[in-house]
């Protein structure tokens, strides 16, 4: 064999394989730039055509590719399906749409011809979104909060003096305008309001509880379901006794109803006379005192109710020391007296002293006095205890001097010297009134500061006469007449 035959031969087998390998990686090379970017049929059919070159029978055949996943599947602009290649897919075989997950954009493709398809990266475009709906929703709320301060400024406009309301707001300590409601402020004042008035309660009531400890307390069944006010009005009948000792329930040396009205604003102190003969239940006619004689307290406000029309369910009774130790708490009383009552009080003194050990001539008061006279407790007893001055009138006017000094200086003494009232009154006042009443009774009692006080007795002047009666001497009355003037000064009854 020639050897030159022999090298042609091989050059020629080297020149087809190198034409090959070309031809294969010109059409791997081709098929990569088709997959980065489809071309329209126009564009591949303007495309150069290689000539194919012979393949050696022994070259192997390229392998087969997967094929690629309906992801790949392109949108033109006008929303239709196209194959990678580039063709439009059918409608009857086109598949759902399904959301992309990671595209570039060709804006070359985009700014083209509408045939040709582009990809949109809409995580992008998502993002892009959700950042412009923020700043829109920043924006709104911007121009909410400029509106409602260009709104407060013209509402407070008047109130910028000289300035028109051009000037600067002021601020308080916590940056707000100074005038503008501070929030929660108004509601923790309120509270801690209630919570002081709610604890000063507490510690009233229990001081008063305390207080009512003190007093002797006597329940009268038949009264005992009543209130305390009878239209509008309080009705307490205070009774002097004038027992010696404690197991001596005595006689009712003086019996004043006291008649409190929120509606006239006053106090009415009506004394009634002890020798007014009157009907009492149960028994026979007999002077008003003795009804607390035969049967206490209950008889002698159900005896006042039957005579004069006046509904009475509270009481109380004060002895001797009582009313001594009340007036030498609120620190005496100043009084007119005339030189004859100045003995009497001397002599009246006597008994007192004996009940209480105390030398007969304690707290004599000097027998040339007259005029205006500071009396102690005792003097102050001894002075109302006079009934040979004026007879019994004279004697029920001077304990309503006593008592109405007493009553206007008791909240001044509340203050100055309350454990001389509370200890050297009430251990010494039996009641029937319940603990309740005495709670709100004192609640109340600041207001009576203001009310005027009346003075009053029965029977009236010229609604009386002298009578003598089983050797009883009496005053006969005039019950109408004196009904009318007790339901027109305590009821306000026309």
């Amino acid at each position: 064999m020639n050897p030159m035959n022999n090298n042609e031969n091989e050059m020629e087998r080297i020149r087809q394989g190198l034409e090959g390998f070309l031809y294969e990686t010109e059409k791997e090379t081709a098929k990569e730039t088709a997959k980065r970017r489809p071309i329209s049929p126009d564009l591949r059919a303007e495309a150069p055509r290689h000539a194919e070159a012979p393949r050696r029978a022994e070259a192997p055949a390229p392998r087969p590719r997967r094929p690629r996943p309906e992801r790949d599947i392109n949108l033109d602009l006008t929303g239709e399906q196209r194959r990678p290649s580039g063709r439009p897919i059918p409608e009857h075989q086109a598949r759902p749409q399904r959301r992309p997950e990671n595209r570039e954009v060709d804006l070359e493709l985009a700014a083209g011809s509408q045939n040709k398809p582009v990809y949109v990266d809409e995580r992008a475009v998502n993002k892009e979104l959700k950042e412009a709906k923020k700043v829109l929703k920043k924006q709104k709320k911007i121009a909410k909060m400029k509106a409602e301060a260009e709104a407060y400024q013209a509402r407070n406009a008047g109130g910028n003096g000289g300035d028109g309301g051009k000037g600067k707001k002021k601020k308080g300590g916590n940056g707000e305008p100074e005038g503008a409601p501070k929030k929660g402020k108004g509601k923790r004042l309120f509270i801690a309001l209630l919570t002081i008035i709610c604890l000063f309660a507490v510690i009233w009531c229990y001081a008063m509880t305390k207080i009512y400890g003190k007093m002797n307390y006597s329940e009268i069944p038949s009264f005992a379901s009543a209130g305390i006010k009878d239209n509008g009005v309080v009705n307490v009948l205070l009774i002097g006794s004038d027992s010696r000792d404690e197991t001596d329930e005595g006689r009712s040396d003086a019996m004043i109803l006291l008649s409190i009205s929120n509606s006239t604003k006053t106090i009415q102190m009506t004394s009634f006379l002890r020798d007014m003969y009157v009907e009492i239940p149960g028994y026979e006619g007999n002077r008003l005192n003795a009804a607390y004689a035969f049967g206490g307290p209950e008889l002698l406000m159900e005896t006042i109710t039957q005579n004069f029309d006046i509904k009475i369910d509270r009481y109380m009774v004060v002895n001797f020391k009582a009313f001594a130790n009340l007036v030498d708490a609120v620190g005496g009383v100043k009084l007119e007296l005339s030189n004859d009552e100045v003995k009497w009080v001397n002599a009246y003194l006597n008994e007192y002293n004996l009940l209480q050990g105390l030398p007969i001539d304690n707290d004599y008061l000097d027998e040339t006095l007259s005029g205006e006279i500071q009396l102690d407790g005792p003097q102050a007893l001894a002075y109302s205890r006079n009934r040979y001055i004026g007879t019994d009138f004279g004697r029920t006017e001077r304990q309503r001097k006593v008592l109405n000094q007493v009553i206007k200086k008791i909240p001044g003494a509340m203050v100055t010297n309350p454990t001389g009232i509370i200890d050297g009154l009430f251990p010494n006042l039996t009641t029937n009134v319940t603990r309740g009443e005495f709670i709100y009774l004192s609640s109340v009692a600041w207001k009576l500061a203001a009310y005027d006080i009346e003075q009053n007795m029965i029977p009236l002047q010229g609604t009386y006469s002298d009578a003598n009666i089983r050797g009883m001497a009496v005053l006969q009355v005039d019950f109408e007449a004196n009904k009318k003037y007790l339901k027109e000064k305590i009821y306000n009854e026309k």
